[in-house]
């Protein structure tokens, strides 16, 4: 186990990746047909689209990739909905097998880093297992670094939220950011708010994002 901001080197971010994936597919394996078939938090796809999405890289090389994104004019969004919505389509047995595949345990974006994969696999597996009813999966330490990332980081920029002149505080860690009108909520609800998501009412106290 870490100690409190311990996770700082590429070794302890690849881990926490790999971690992260693998408590993942743990939790997806064996739920039924019609809770792959639950919306997630991501609008307008299901829990396959998010895991279809989360895992490209399992089923597309570099050049395959590459490739498609020229057919799509090198527009990410189209590529992402049109691949998440064709391999949503895939058994959830194959599914589950690349989120345990051993390239998504090393798998970085471009430019990311492990920071990047981190935040990547943390956000779409809260947009996934949310809506399931799960919560508190997230080891403290890894949802420290991801609210680090998404605030002092400057990551919530990304998603059109602005968060100055706020407060942010963690109701389950030790975790806060920013002063002003405060929103309080579990490290995961914070970071799902900052990254643009519609949480179920009662989730969060204060004025929204």
């Amino acid at each position: 186990m870490w100690g409190l901001g311990a996770m700082t080197g590429d070794g302890d971010l690849q881990w926490a990746v790999a971690n992260e994936f693998s408590a993942l597919a743990d939790l997806l394996d064996g739920i039924s047909d019609a809770e792959w078939d639950t919306p997630s938090l991501c609008e307008g796809w299901r829990i396959r689209e998010v895991v279809a999405h989360l895992t490209m890289a399992a089923r597309y090389s570099e050049e395959q990739f590459m490739a498609r994104l020229r057919e799509c004019e090198f527009d990410f969004t189209r590529l992402s909905n049109e691949i998440a919505r064709s391999d949503a389509e895939l058994a959830p047995a194959e599914l589950v097998a690349n989120l345990r595949s051993d390239i998504m345990r090393r798998w970085t974006p471009p430019g990311g880093g492990y920071h990047g994969a981190l935040n990547h696999v943390v956000i779409h597996g809260l947009d996934a297992t949310v809506p399931l009813g799960v919560s508190g999966r997230v080891p403290e330490e890894t949802m420290r670094v991801v609210l680090n990332d998404l605030t002092a980081g400057g990551g919530h920029s990304n998603f059109g939220i602005d968060i100055e002149g706020r407060g942010l505080r963690a109701t389950d860690l030790e975790w806060s950011y920013g002063s002003g009108a405060e929103l309080r909520g579990t490290g995961e609800d914070l970071a799902l708010m900052i990254c643009g998501r519609t949480l179920p009412a009662g989730r969060v106290e204060g004025e929204p994002l």
